[in-house]
């Protein structure tokens, strides 16, 4: 199985400084070729709708530029000196691996077919961006251009091809005994450098998702709350804690970002500032990926096979809302304050890495994860086809009947196990009320019954009439 170690690097000054070199002829390189398809695009093409091609012939077409054919310039471009058109700068394309300048093109070949034709599921992205410094921060180094000199306790020795002598990596976990190297990214981050080993360990089998089938038993679903300080609601009747990593940080932040707001552009107290930004943000990244990881392993160690969470469309959750005008054209209250508080809520949560997380460690572990939409399910009673939940601020319900709390999340999950077992009634709207059809709740009326049993409140008292 392949894993990813990522370890803190301690170059030395001349490695930095040929680190440093290596970082801008990569990106000189990929923008100059990102440049080159976007001229293309522009200069050989033309829309049917405004001109005639017949009376407006196209002028000689050159071929599309693609990866192999920006890759066969290479040879070209080391043959001397690179001047940079702008600047004037003189770079040297032969003092970088060769097939990291190959992994150049591949990237900008890979975010070029995305804006042009989408992925695998159609899906297009937005159009590619120029980078500048603090965008491009990592290179690729195949395996065959890295030599493991020595491993001690705590230290790797790591030598690349064209970097003189060995780069120190501290080693704060151990490496698997038999790994093979396959690849390392060396990335420039706040604080230093830091080495990402893609190896191969096989005492992990290579795991496939299809041989675990779900069942009631063996299957655990999962719902994402935004309220207080819940962070996620089990099926099990359980909820995890929330670590909102930016708003604990927000004020210091805000107040670095306006003492070098204030300096002068390019001055060394702005630079200072900006660098104590930067690792701001980088210490709330930290703590958010270290509370998805802990959280993953938390669910993992469950013992489960199958975990069912929400497909969540983020990037809809967390869109403006729609301005909102009168007759003469000025502008009403759209509710768009309080929506980014919202944003900045889902944006701090970070659920779409956390489920990326949770499928990478329930693959280490045998499990696998299934993302169902989540229509209806908070809304719905698991074991009663009665919608209760229609307000947001409805967060649990009394029922007389059955004589126990059901609280909102909890709910919401268990719908979202029954949806990943193909067990979710078919619902559709008619005349503007949802009515359930093809019920299969009974089925899983037991089974709810306990689950929502296992932690109750008190009896509410009644008062005399």
């Amino acid at each position: 199985m392949l894993l990813n170690y990522q370890y803190r690097a301690y170059p030395n000054t001349n490695q930095k400084l040929e680190l440093n070199s290596w970082l801008r002829i990569c990106q000189y390189w990929y923008n100059k070729q990102l440049g080159d398809r976007f001229d293309w695009w522009e200069n050989n093409r033309n829309l049917i709708n405004s001109c005639s091609i017949i009376s407006c012939p196209l002028p000689q077409l050159r071929d599309n530029p693609d990866f192999y054919s920006q890759k066969k310039q290479l040879p070209t471009i080391k043959e001397d000196l690179f001047i940079v058109g702008h600047s004037g700068e003189l770079l040297d394309f032969t003092r970088v691996p060769s097939q990291t300048l190959q992994d150049v093109s591949k990237r900008v070949d890979l975010a070029f077919s995305r804006f042009i034709k989408g992925d695998s599921n159609g899906n297009r992205s937005g159009k590619p961006r120029f980078k500048n410094a603090a965008r491009y921060r990592t290179m690729r180094i195949e395996g065959q251009a890295i030599t493991v000199e020595r491993i001690e306790k705590n230290w790797l020795f790591l030598s690349f091809s064209k970097l003189d002598g060995w780069v120190k990596v501290r080693l704060h976990r151990p490496l698997p005994n038999g790994f093979t190297l396959k690849n390392a990214l060396l990335t420039s981050k706040a604080d230093g450098w830091y080495v990402t080993i893609c190896l191969e360990d096989p005492s992990i089998p290579i795991f496939t998702p299809d041989e675990v089938i779900p069942t009631w038993d063996n299957t655990l679903g999962l719902d994402a709350v935004l309220n207080e300080d819940d962070y996620l609601a089990t099926s099990e009747n359980t909820k995890l804690p929330a670590l909102k990593s930016f708003r604990k940080s927000e004020e210091r932040l805000t107040k670095v970002s306006k003492r070098k707001s204030a300096k002068k552009k390019g001055s060394k107290p702005r630079r200072k500032l900006a660098k104590r930004e930067a690792r701001e943000h980088q210490r709330i990244a930290r703590a958010r990926i270290d509370h998805a990881f802990k959280t993953a392993h938390a669910l993992v160690r469950t013992n489960k096979k199958v975990f069912v969470h929400e497909d969540l469309n983020l990037k809809a959750l967390s869109k403006r809302n729609k301005a909102k005008q009168d007759e003469n054209g000025k502008y009403l209250p759209n509710g768009q304050s309080a929506k980014s508080g919202l944003n900045k809520s889902w944006n701090d949560a970070a659920f779409g890495q956390f489920f990326t997380i949770l499928e990478y460690i329930a693959g280490k572990a045998g499990a696998r994860t299934i993302a169902v939409k989540p229509a209806y399910t908070s809304q719905l009673l698991a074991y009663r086809d009665e919608f209760i939940f229609t307000d947001c601020s409805i967060r649990e319900y009394w029922d007389d009947t059955e004589s126990l709390w059901v609280d909102r999340d909890v709910n919401a999950s268990i719908n979202v196990k029954r949806v990943g077992l193909g067990l979710f009634p078919t619902i559709k709207r008619r005349k503007g009320n949802l009515v359930v059809s093809s019920s299969t709740t009974n089925s899983t009326l037991k089974e709810v019954l306990e689950t929502l049993l296992t932690c109750q409140k008190p009896t509410p008292t009644r008062r005399a009439v």
